[in-house]
């Protein structure tokens, strides 16, 4: 039995939020999850399972208050008539079986937001196009709008109480309406709703104390707020307008939860931004408030919580990132289990499901978003089936993963593992400029496997069909990876171009984190779009290369636009002063010059280039996986009941899908999944009519 450290005994101390105490400082502030009201039951298992692993606070993602708040296709969670309440009850139960307290994020969008679904025309300060670049603008306010506006959002709380919510918020950050209605520059009015900073701030108060009224003292009331104004490098806030308002508005909500106005930061991925990065931010805020501040910080360490506490930057500790990751984290260091944390590695693989519209999931956490649909807790896994033995060849993400989960199902398991060195592309790709932090998918992995007498790890064993044979395994899982195409195959080119007698002057990612060190003016022709790509790029040009960035997108790592990370990357290679070349692709190669096309036009022109780095397209590496399964058709002596390909071996993909795969397959072995309905499927929850 283990018990807390004392140094964080200030950690799980009571806080009270106007008119109720949450029961710890751990505080699962509002995030996206990609599921919102159209997925609820899924929502509320989610929620709830935060609620369990012991956060003291969990809040819902942004709520519109009524159809003219539409951000379709994005989910958000709605409060717009009596069956929201219905589906919001499911959550607010779950979350308080647990004996938490639950908050829903007020949400009036502005001009962000087309309302595509609902046609609503969308409201804010001044008419304005919108910030997505879809074909719409708002309407400018007059003074029958913001009494209407103000009445949605009352109405929304009064829902909110109903449907059995402890804290409602008033969203006044991130652009929205009421950030807008702040901002000096966006709110040219000549009424009482602009000008002086007083009149900027008026309909945020008037929301306030609208709220306040409404719900009394059955609800708390919190506030989203920004209190630096825009502009200012990472850690260097600019103060002005907003802490000035800030002021005013100090001590009239119930609690302050604190943000900044640049998202790139305040969920910024690890490559970029380090764990508690918003201190300088937040510091000064507690002297000017008598209420409860909370505020985040992709915070994993316990000794980082506690000094925040204890230094007088926050009451609570905020977290949307570290409670996806490890959603038992706050149980984790009041039951003394620092080491079994699942630490979030800042990928924001996580925030990508809203950006593309899909359930919530991550790298670190298998489980997220699959707690109703399968089953599935992070923290408890059935019992064995009848089989005894399972054989993992390879111990990258799948490979570990599966090998982990299967151990904790209690069967006898061989991790075989070719190299030295534990974690496949985790343990390459960490070591590229920046992410460090994603060695923890292999720590954490390794760290728990080390202490189960059912699992054999044998490194430097590259194993082939015979080795397998004589294992006499009764489950073999393949989960041998895969390896970057030298030959440009991709989205870009259909076919493979034939640069096989070039082949000293192509190199693959695979080459360079292997530590290949090309000679001479390099391309890296990213044709992959995500992070790979630039990293290469950037890896080469620390090291002193002449390199050319060449992408057939239009963005550096284009599709990083989804985890919150384009601009800042693009921005890196920028500051690096590497030639960025987009929307051409690599057309051919003659040893000297890269013939390169035009996305848009059948345009060539030549790149002088001594080497090219292809960031393509991928080959799973799974001759193994055919050989063992041509040796169960023959019946060899020792041939396994079944062989699966797992993770990159079996679709080349992210981290997380690899992570994914490997725990999928340790929890249907020896379980009769129907291959047709292996997951329940959420639909609305349609009001009884």
């Amino acid at each position: 039995m283990t018990y807390r450290d004392p140094r964080y005994d200030i950690l799980f101390e009571p806080v009270k939020i106007g008119p109720h105490t949450a029961k710890n400082r751990f505080y699962q502030v509002p995030h996206c999850t990609g599921m919102g009201w159209q997925r609820p039951r899924m929502l509320a298992s989610m929620r709830g399972m935060k609620a369990e692993g012991g956060w003291g606070v969990v809040c819902t993602e942004y709520c519109s208050v009524h159809p003219a708040v539409d951000d379709l296709p994005y989910p958000t969670q709605s409060l717009w008539d009596k069956g929201d309440i219905k589906a919001n009850r499911l959550m607010t139960d779950k979350v308080h079986e647990h004996g938490a307290l639950a908050g829903v994020e007020l949400w009036l969008s502005g001009s962000r937001s087309p309302n595509f679904f609902t046609r609503e025309i969308p409201l804010d300060v001044v008419s304005m196009p919108n910030w997505n670049n879809d074909p719409v603008q708002s309407r400018k306010m007059d003074r029958k709008d913001i009494r209407e506006v103000r009445r949605w959002h009352r109405n929304a709380a009064l829902r909110a109480r109903d449907a059995g919510f402890d804290i409602a918020y008033v969203y006044a950050t991130h652009q929205y309406l009421l950030d807008n209605f702040m901002n000096r520059e966006l709110n040219t009015r000549t009424d009482e709703y602009g000008g002086s900073i007083e009149n900027r701030v008026r309909l945020i108060r008037e929301v306030i104390e609208d709220t306040k009224e409404a719900v009394g003292d059955t609800m708390a009331v919190a506030v989203r707020f920004s209190v630096d104004d825009p502009g200012g490098s990472d850690g260097n806030p600019v103060v002005g307008d907003k802490m000035a308002m800030f002021e005013i508005l100090a001590d009239l909500p119930d609690l302050w939860d604190i943000n900044v106005d640049d998202y790139s930061l305040e969920m910024g991925v690890s490559r970029f931004v380090q764990e508690g990065s918003l201190e300088n931010y937040v510091k000064h805020v507690k002297s000017k408030t008598s209420k409860p501040v909370v505020s985040v910080g992709r915070f994993t360490s316990p000794d980082t919580m506690a000094s925040q506490v204890k230094r007088g930057i926050v009451d609570f500790i905020g977290a949307a990132r570290p409670s996806i990751s490890d959603p038992f984290l706050p149980s984790k260091i009041e039951q003394g289990r620092i080491d079994d944390i699942r630490e979030c590695i800042g990928c924001n693989i996580c925030y990508t499901g809203d950006s593309k519209h899909y359930p919530l999931r991550c790298t670190q956490n298998p489980t997220m978003g699959e707690e109703w649909r399968r089953g599935w807790h992070p923290e408890k896994i059935e019992p064995k089936g009848n089989s005894e033995s399972v054989l993992v060849v390879g111990a990258g993400p799948a490979g570990l993963e599966a090998a982990l989960a299967l151990g904790q199902r209690g069967y006898h398991v061989i991790l075989a593992e070719a190299s030295r060195e534990l974690g496949g592309r985790v343990s390459l790709e960490s070591k590229l400029p920046g992410l460090s932090e994603w060695a923890r998918v292999r720590e954490y992995r390794v760290g728990q496997i080390e202490k189960m007498s059912n699992v054999e790890i044998y490194r430097e064993s590259e194993l082939v069909l015979q080795d397998i044979l004589d294992l006499n395994a009764d489950h073999v899982a393949i989960a041998t990876g895969s390896k970057w195409r030298a030959d440009a195959y991709g989205n870009y080119n259909n076919r493979a171009l034939n640069l096989s007698r070039f082949n000293r002057q192509i190199f693959t990612a695979d080459d360079i984190m292997g530590g290949a060190s090309p000679a001479g003016r390099t391309i890296v022709f990213d044709d992959d779009c995500f992070y790979v790509g630039s990293l290469i790029a950037e890896k080469l040009t620390l090291g002193g290369h002449d390199v050319v960035y060449l992408s057939p997108a239009s963005q550096v790592a284009a599709w990083s636009v989804n985890n919150g990370e384009q601009a800042r990357v693009q921005r890196r290679l920028i500051e690096l002063d590497i030639e960025i070349v987009l929307n051409h692709g690599l057309d051919d190669y003659d040893g000297r010059q890269a013939t390169i096309g035009c996305v848009y036009s059948e345009r060539q022109r030549s790149v002088p280039a001594d080497n090219i780095v292809m960031v393509t397209a991928r080959t799973p590496q799974d001759s193994l996986y055919y050989e063992v399964l041509e040796a169960m058709e023959q019946a060899r002596q020792g041939a396994p009941q079944s062989v699966r390909r797992i993770g990159d071996c079996d679709g080349p993909g992210l981290i997380a899908a690899a992570v994914y795969s490997g725990h999928k397959f340790a929890r249907e072995l020896d379980n009769n999944i129907d291959p047709d309905a292996s997951a329940k499927i959420d639909r609305i929850f349609f009001e009884e009519v």
